[in-house]
């Protein structure tokens, strides 16, 4: 069951993405409610999983993590002849995911199966990964990498509606 969200809460989502530090006597002041309701409102969504967690976004380049790369990544489901039981996607996905280097992973439809997004400090590094880490992983077939110019758009924020679906 989907949890039901009303304009008071959909406010404090979209307040919540643009500064997570807010305090909820600021949140309540913009939203015109009392403190109270916006704590117990944002705990409930906590506790709902609406709100996941909360995080700093860096900014990769003063990091020295300046190239992002998308990596299209194929397997094979039986590695080998006596394979009996097939690989999975999903495992594979995980086993991906705990390298240190990618952000994201994502199995998807087509011709590819994962879809993975990388930073690293430069395109030696990003090659490296491929090669050494990557396509060392159990049934990883095939691979293309495509390096990132420039980023025009990266954000974490969904368009949280400013209205509940009834309003609209």
């Amino acid at each position: 069951m989907e949890p039901r969200l009303d304009e008071k809460d959909l406010a404090i989502l979209n307040l919540l993405q643009k500064n997570c530090r807010m305090t909820a006597k600021e949140i309540a002041r913009k939203i015109d409610s009392p403190i109270t309701t916006v704590f117990a409102k944002i705990k409930r969504m906590e506790q709902q999983g609406i709100i996941k967690e909360y995080r700093a976004i860096l900014d990769h380049k003063k990091l020295n993590f300046g190239v992002t790369a998308f990596i299209l990544a194929s397997f094979s489901y039986r590695t080998g002849k006596n394979e009996e039981t097939p690989l999975s996607q999903r495992a594979i996905a995980e086993q991906i995911s705990k390298f240190p280097e990618v952000q994201e992973v994502h199995i998807i439809s087509g011709d590819w199966d994962i879809l993975i997004k990388v930073k690293d400090k430069d395109v030696d590094a990003i090659g490296k990964f491929v090669v050494d880490k990557l396509r060392t992983v159990k049934g990883i077939e095939k691979t293309l990498t495509c390096m990132v110019f420039d980023t025009p758009k990266e954000t974490t924020a969904i368009p949280v509606p400013l209205k509940t679906p009834k309003q609209l």
